[in-house]
């Protein structure tokens, strides 16, 4: 059974030492409606190239995780939308034994570019420590892939409907670095500040991919977590946003859904209350991201 397929433009700048930068399908399928979902993919993909990057968005399509996907398969994941399964790492061998197709999330997006020698992955938020995961235990899978994935993740922080300083706790238990991009604070996905300090602040792109380099000569297993704000000019109020989640929280506790539903509806609620400025936002942040990110994947192509 073939595991993964390589687009052949990311493969040769992979041979060529040229930066590729990964980026997920999730957003594509349950981020958003078609056909915004597909021209938001698209654009990330063409800010990549803007900055000298390759893109490689990433799904499982008839059981075999491709690194690069064409037009017409974005196309086709827009279309499916919320069809397709979001797929972590317990899902993975399920969904290529029966060859089904799959949108990666953080830590699939991870593993599926370690797979295919991508060593960096730009995304909106990771997943972290839910709210009240004392009593439910609901911890995501990315934060156990960022501590064993050798892929250093670009992302605007963790999501904010999550319970960060529990989040911060775990990857730091964990092993893996969080820097924060020109920034000292945590970034909180729709704003700017949590509170929260990061473990460095980067002060450019050659520090933050001397630090990448650091890490892998060292043989230290593990992703690193680069933690970019989102611009100004579209950071949210933070004591808004902050409402917002609660009354979204407490309609998501009412209905009793737990476990994998509970980001999808949480993000999608929080764009119903907000009438879309927190989609927005997200999907500023994203640009954001990958223009960040594919800068710091092209220093270190040019490291020694």
């Amino acid at each position: 059974m073939k595991s993964i397929r390589i687009n052949p433009e990311a493969e040769q700048a992979l041979r060529e030492n040229r930066p590729v930068v990964a980026l997920e399908s999730t957003i594509i399928s349950h981020g958003m409606p078609y056909p915004q979902n597909v021209e938001t993919a698209l654009h990330v993909e063409e800010i990549v190239r803007e900055h000298g990057g390759v893109p490689a968005t990433i799904g499982i399509i008839d059981g075999v995780g491709v690194v690069g996907m064409n037009k017409e398969e974005i196309e086709e994941f827009g279309k499916r939308g919320m069809s397709i399964p979001k797929v972590s790492r317990r899902d993975l061998p399920v969904i290529m034994a029966t060859g089904s197709w799959g949108a990666t999330t953080v830590a699939t997006t991870m593993i599926i570019a370690d797979m295919g020698g991508v060593g960096f992955f730009v995304t909106g938020g990771i997943g972290g420590v839910h709210r009240g995961a004392e009593t439910t235990f609901d911890v995501s899978a990315d934060l156990e892939e960022l501590a064993r994935t050798d892929v250093t993740v670009i992302c605007a922080g963790a999501k904010a409907i999550l319970d960060l300083p529990k989040t911060l706790e775990v990857l730091e238990t964990k092993g893996v670095p969080v820097l924060g991009f020109q920034t000292h604070e945590l970034p909180a996905f729709y704003t700017r500040k949590s509170g929260l300090k990061v473990d460095y602040e980067v002060r450019d792109y050659e520090e933050a991919a001397k630090i990448v380099k650091a890490k892998r000569e060292m043989g230290l297993s593990g992703g690193i977590l680069i933690a970019n704000p989102i611009p100004e000019e579209y950071s949210m109020p933070e004591e808004e946003i902050n409402a917002v989640i609660e009354k979204a929280t407490a309609e998501m506790e009412e209905k009793g859904i737990r476990g994998k539903e509970c980001t999808p509806f949480l993000l999608a609620r929080i764009a119903e209350i907000t009438e879309g400025k927190s989609l927005a936002s997200n999907i500023r942040l994203v640009y954001n991201n990958a223009a960040v990110g594919t800068e710091i994947a092209k220093a270190y192509c040019g490291l020694k």
